[in-house]
């Protein structure tokens, strides 16, 4: 909690705190989302796309979005669980992190550095790793979500560094949408997992909306068998134990508004990872992430002039222990980032909705350190570092029907160079009923501080090592979407990307290298359907083939078909049913693990208990036997997953 009290302190965050004057919400915000028609969920505003709303039709992408309703419908416990719900995306979990992959791409242990995950617009990626994970050690509890915006595809021109693969922009509740006090109590089996969350929010008297929660979880987790090959065998009993903690603070009024986010998860390591010892008590892993922001954000002339200004800090710590050879070893981590970004946005001009963007960043702390038994093998460096990006985005209505948006973002970084990121979409409105968008964009991610200077050899980092290339992305999109009736939207897009320098581990180098390109095509077919009655079928089909000189990539499943039914039942409950099926996954030493088909099923009800809603959601619910690639440097290519589990969930409102 140190890292939270020195960010709570600030003056540039108190002063502007107490500046707040009165807040107003969107009307969509304040509707029932299971009451409302498909047409109207298609209507909610998108903001992750070009830090400005836009409806879903105008966005450049093939932009979907997860609300707070499908979230409880199918149970979903994680923002990574969520996310393998969209078409082209898929999760690994290592027990120690769980991995998203979109698009042919999800390299095991890549702690999701193509993606950028902002939390209410605010980056969350730290800048030592460039990581943000999806599972329970994301720093905010899924019940505090009020929708995800999931944007595919390359996002450089509007934000810089990781948006290569998308953005993926998850927006909270607000005081007025909670409106008391909410109690949340889970348990689930057969990991002996426990959780708890107590949050409050309302609008004060004097205008102020608040949204204040703490949650926590402890689980014991589950006693498997693991083969270590060369390094034994056995039972991990009692290393599997996770332990998070998460607190959420929000404050708005009028344009001012201020978000806090922190979360502390504790993971046991059971699969002894990178080669320790295995079936030794203790060894673990704990990572802290926070995240704060204070914004003002307005209009003027007539509302033709939008303004934004925001501040921002996050601070990042990592911890873990195991060991080599009966040996100690403690690694650390330590990130610290601070900005400003100023964004105008001007609707004057006829025909155009023009955006300029400025963001800066310094990164005071970039720290690792590696401690042993021996003094003279520890290994630290302590570093800095800064980016600074300038952005510009013009949308032009060309006709009626005939939209083009221009994108274009420089940055620069303390690592040198000048990157330019570029978007351009033609986006037809064919019919109202009917839009066509041809996609193209390019971006940029420079090697992190991890990448650029991992060195085992002992002694102080850094050891010179060969400089690594600045990955580049370039990405065509055709996207088909229709709507044949108000109930009932089809979606077709087809892609293809390349990306080049990909950085990629080399196990004879003992480092990360520029890789050699790599190259996908793709397609995406998907249809949503509601019914008057409250029934809804979601279904989408995902082809990708990605290679690298001619071999699939690694952890890529080449289809993906996932179906998702809700439907209300008598008595006032409610049913979700999610079926997720995948191809084969190839593994790190050329073999590959088996596809599969999952099945998780989730009921609700207000009126099984008095003022308490109820949820039974029960995971891989035919206890499907099956396994995931995992990284290089371990005992084994592929773990086994979870069987079946069972949750049960109460949430009582005061």
């Amino acid at each position: 909690m140190t890292a939270l009290r020195r960010l709570v302190g600030p003056r540039w965050l108190c002063g502007g705190l107490l500046g707040m004057v009165a807040s107003t919400a969107p009307a969509w915000a304040e509707q029932d989302l299971t009451a409302m028609s498909l047409e109207q969920l298609m209507d909610i505003p998108v903001m992750g796309a070009s830090k400005y709303a836009q409806p879903q039709h105008a966005v450049a992408a093939s932009v979907s979005v997860i609300t707070r309703d499908d979230i409880r419908t199918f149970g979903w416990r994680t923002l990574g669980e969520a996310l393998a719900s969209l078409p082209g995306f898929h999760t690994t979990y290592d027990r120690q992190y769980t991995y998203v992959g979109t698009r042919g791409l999800g390299i095991p242990d890549d702690y999701n550095t193509r993606l950028l995950i902002t939390l209410n617009g605010n980056r969350l990626n730290e800048p030592t790793y460039d990581s943000v994970m999806a599972g329970h050690e994301f720093p905010l509890d899924q019940d505090l979500i009020e929708r995800i915006e999931v944007i595919p595809g390359p996002g450089g021109a509007v934000y810089g560094q990781n948006a290569l693969f998308g953005v993926i922009n998850v927006v909270t509740r607000d005081g007025a949408g909670l409106n008391g006090t909410e109690v949340a109590l889970g348990w689930q089996s057969p990991q002996g997992q426990r959780q708890v969350r107590l949050s409050h929010g309302r609008v004060l008297d004097n205008g102020v909306d608040l949204l204040l929660s703490g949650s926590a979880l402890r689980a014991r987790g589950e006693d498997r068998f693991y083969d270590y090959g060369a390094g034994g065998a056995g039972v991990a009993a009692g290393l599997d134990g996770e332990r998070a903690d998460q607190l959420f603070l929000r404050l708005a009024r009028g344009p001012w508004s201020f978000d806090l986010a922190y979360g502390d998860r504790y993971k046991g390591d059971p699969t002894a990872a990178f080669l320790a010892d295995p079936l030794v008590p203790g060894q673990h892993i704990r990572d802290s992430y926070l995240s704060t922001q204070l914004q003002y954000e307005d209009h003027f002339a007539d509302q033709t002039q939008h303004l934004l200004a925001r501040v921002f800090a996050g601070e990042y710590r990592y911890d873990s222990f195991a060991t080599w050879g009966g040996e100690a070893y403690r690694g650390t981590a330590a990130s610290a980032s601070r900005g400003i970004e100023l964004r105008w946005l001007n609707t004057a001009w006829a025909a155009h909705t023009f955006m300029l963007g400025l963001e800066l960043q310094d990164n005071p702390r970039q720290d690792r350190v590696s401690i042993l038994d021996d003094p003279a093998d520890n290994r630290y460096r302590l570093a800095r570092g800064w980016r600074a990006g300038l952005y510009a985005q013009d949308e032009w209505r060309l006709s009626d029907t005939l939209v083009a948006t221009l994108g274009l973002r420089t940055d620069r970084n303390n690592v040198g160079g000048t990157r330019l990121s570029p978007r351009a979409a033609l986006i037809w409105q064919a019919s109202p009923a009917s839009t066509a968008k041809l996609l193209f964009g390019r971006a940029h991610r420079t090697p992190n501080v991890y990448e650029q200077e991992w060195d085992q050899s002992g002694g102080q980092y850094p050891t010179p090592l060969p400089a690594i290339d600045d990955e580049r992305i370039e990405t065509t999109e055709l996207v088909l979407d229709h709507r044949p009736a108000p109930d009932l939207a089809l979606r077709a897009s087809v892609y293809q990307w390349s990306l080049r320098d990909m950085v990629v581990w080399s196990s004879p180098d003992d480092r990360y290298v520029s890789g050699p390109p790599v190259r996908a095509r793709g397609a995406e077919v998907s249809a949503d359907r509601r019914w008057p009655s409250g029934v809804r079928l979601r279904a989408s089909v995902s082809l990708q083939d990605a290679q690298m000189q001619g071999q699939r990539l690694v952890n890529s499943p080449q289809w993906l078909g996932k179906l998702h039914w809700a439907a209300p039942l008598p008595g006032g409950a409610r049913i979700g049913l999610e079926w997720l099926a995948e191809s084969r996954r190839d593994t790190v030493d050329g073999g590959h693990v088996a596809g599969h088909a999952l099945t998780n099923l989730t009921l609700s009800s207000r009126r099984w208990l008095p003022g308490v809603r109820v949820s039974l959601g029960i995971y891989n619910l035919l206890d499907k036997r099956y396994r995931q690639p995992i990284g290089t440097d371990n005992w084994t290519t592929s773990l086994a997953q979870d069987g079946r589990s069972v949750r049960l969930k109460l949430e009582a409102r005061f």
